[in-house]
């Protein structure tokens, strides 16, 4: 069984694992829904999905910014303290530390994780990332 971490994203406090049904059973989120996919190496997202051409530079040097990309939603993050945690595993799904449609609840994150990750930062909720979807040809902004 794979560890759902709570840790500070570089966004937000976030839960992170490679195990999507226990995130979705946490989070009681809808299974049509998938979960965005974190990735500390720019080798190994490449690996994973195909970038259109005309956008590896934007996803690369991007900042606190999200991409889909035939619907497969990935971050590549360049936060030192977060991809650290990210390089152990290769990637991570990650999503907002609440149940869906709620606001975050420390005492109900902490019960849920099996491993809380605290650094100097602390955990604390942040603005989301911006979203974008790319195409070979174009790039839309969602949020």
């Amino acid at each position: 069984m794979k560890p759902i971490l709570l840790a500070q994203t570089d966004t937000t406090v976030g839960f992170l694992s490679q195990d999507a049904q226990r995130l979705q059973e946490i989070k009681k989120r809808d299974n049509s829904k998938p979960f965005l996919k974190v990735y500390a190496n720019f080798k190994t997202l490449r690996r994973d999905i195909r970038i259109p051409i005309i956008h590896k530079h934007l996803v690369r040097y991007a900042r606190k910014t999200t991409f889909i990309v035939k619907n497969q939603a990935f971050r590549y993050v360049d936060d030192p303290e977060h991809s650290r945690l990210i390089e152990r595993y290769g990637w991570l799904y990650s999503t907002s530390a609440n149940e869906s449609g709620k606001d975050y609840d420390e005492v109900f994150c902490q019960s849920i994780s099996d491993l809380i990750i605290e650094d100097h930062r602390g955990l604390s909720e942040k603005s989301a990332s911006k979203i974008f979807r790319l195409t070979p040809t174009r790039l839309k902004q969602l949020r």
